[in-house]
């Protein structure tokens, strides 16, 4: 079957390509921007990449079109390619969908879902799995260290799949992982998020209870006991087994006694019993969280606890989350895929608790759209109290005045307008010991080779 894939470059999309490939099917696509690593990594595996959406790429040579075009949900009516398949009546899907049908319908599928650290926590659990010989697939909106791929195939009937809660294209705006039909189904956590594509808090939850309505009965949702926003969802009906992460000692469930300061060391508990200790190089308390519940989804399929903590011993984390990117004169900056407020302080928090009274600089592009939108402007000055400074970037994209609303905030603050201004001042302020944490969901205009470039040529004080 020749598959098309409109939007190919994104994460998931890029993923989706690859699994298409490796299942033996004819794969092309096409986007806006084709640009490495992605583009890279599709042509490596002989996938014909287009630049834009000319109409013209859905006839092959010979006169035919593709078999099925799965259009991403970035495009929207309006789009030349969207307008032609319309036109047409050419076959067309969404990227969800077609995972569903292609991919996961025979298999045991564990799904990570939650505002945040599904990356993380999906890249852990599919490393427990592999570790522990399961050789699990996976389809991650991040790159996995561990594999150095976002998606494979896998050799069993386990596949691990970051579950997002974003819809699924224009023509269907249920959330993506209400297609994957999950038997082990993990909650993270859950927030308002996505304010352009859902109105409040409680229409997110109502796309989080139709994927509870599709867990089998001999399935099992893993969810964190004290977040009243999932609790809400739990209680409007479960069908299946569930398991519950708690902040404190509980005799029923799971929970963590932390024994550093940042995190790097702490107890897995059980139902009462402790499972073993975790001593690993990775730091935050949410990464604790990730951890647990990649330890009780890999148990429902059959992993001892004791040797889903060995595994994790060897997990490297995905890139973007809070990745050293180097050392330079004495300066350590990372790279962090935080955009929403409760990330950015859960983020700052492993970091401070880390680096103890060392100066922490943050530099953070609001880019999501719910940032853009202005959404979150009065709580993010408070996510960013653990920092020493910080850096903003207003570009014209952004419908708030960043500099305005930060006036009355108590953090140490600026905001430019311009990358390479940004990273030359940063850089200027900058010393030998300090921490830098570049915050993005995006390329950030390049800043990260700009800040090390400006770093190496700027003579700390």
């Amino acid at each position: 079957m020749h598959v098309h894939i409109l939007g190919i470059c994104g994460t998931f999309m890029g993923g989706l390509a690859l699994l298409a490939r490796a299942k033996g099917h004819k794969v092309t696509g096409s986007d806006a921007n084709v640009y490495p690593p992605m583009s890279t990594q599709l042509e490596e595996q002989g996938i014909e990449l287009i630049q834009g959406f000319d109409p013209s790429q859905l006839d092959d040579t010979d006169g035919s079109t593709p078999d099925l075009i799965v259009i991403g949900n970035a495009l929207s009516r309006g789009n030349p390619c969207v307008e032609a398949i319309l036109n047409k009546g050419l076959t067309y899907t969404s990227g969800p969908q077609f995972l569903a049908e292609h991919i996961l319908h025979d298999k045991w599928v564990l799904a990570v879902s939650g505002t945040h650290g599904k990356t993380s926590t999906a890249s852990m659990l599919a490393w427990i799995l592999e570790d522990c010989g399961y050789e699990p697939g996976f389809l991650i909106g991040g790159v996995p260290q561990n594999f150095g791929v976002s998606a494979r195939l896998g050799g069993s009937v386990f596949f691990v799949v970051e579950a997002d809660e974003y819809d699924s294209a224009f023509f269907d705006k249920r959330s993506k992982f209400v297609h994957y039909r999950p038997k082990t189904l993990v909650i993270n956590n859950l927030e308002f998020d996505h304010a352009d594509i859902f109105d409040d808090l409680p229409a997110i939850q109502k796309q989080f209870h139709h994927v509870i309505r599709t867990v089998p009965a001999i399935g099992k949702v893993i969810w964190p006991a004290e977040t009243t926003a999932v609790k809400e969802v739990i209680n409007k009906g479960i069908w299946s087994e569930q398991e519950c992460f708690h902040l404190a000692a509980n005799e029923t469930g799971w929970h963590a006694k932390n024994l550093a300061d940042d995190g790097h060391i702490f107890e897995v508990w059980f139902n009462g019993q402790c499972q073993g200790i975790l001593d690993w190089p990775i730091i935050g308390q949410h990464n604790i969280e990730n951890a647990i519940n990649a330890i009780a989804a890999a148990r429902h399929v059959g992993v001892e606890p004791s040797q889903a903590i060995k595994a994790l011993t060897r997990f490297n984390p995905p890139k973007r989350r809070l990745e050293l990117l180097g050392i330079v004169n004495g300066i350590h900056v990372y790279d962090d895929f935080a955009h929403h407020p409760t990330a950015i302080q859960t983020t700052l928090e492993a970091v401070r608790a880390n680096v103890g009274e060392q100066k922490v600089t943050v530099v953070l592009e609001p880019r999501s759209n719910t940032m853009k939108s202005g959404v979150h402007k009065d709580t993010l000055a408070n996510s960013m109290l653990l920092a020493d400074k910080v850096y903003f970037y207003q570009n014209d994209q952004i419908a708030w005045d960043i500099a305005a609303s930060m006036k009355t905030a108590n953090i140490n603050s600026e905001t430019l307008i311009d990358i390479d201004d940004l990273a030359l001042q940063v850089a200027k302020e900058a010393s030998t010991g300090d921490h830098i944490v570049i915050m993005s969901n995006g390329g950030f205009g390049g800043l990260h080779k700009k800040l090390l470039a400006q770093l190496e040529s700027v003579q700390p004080e």
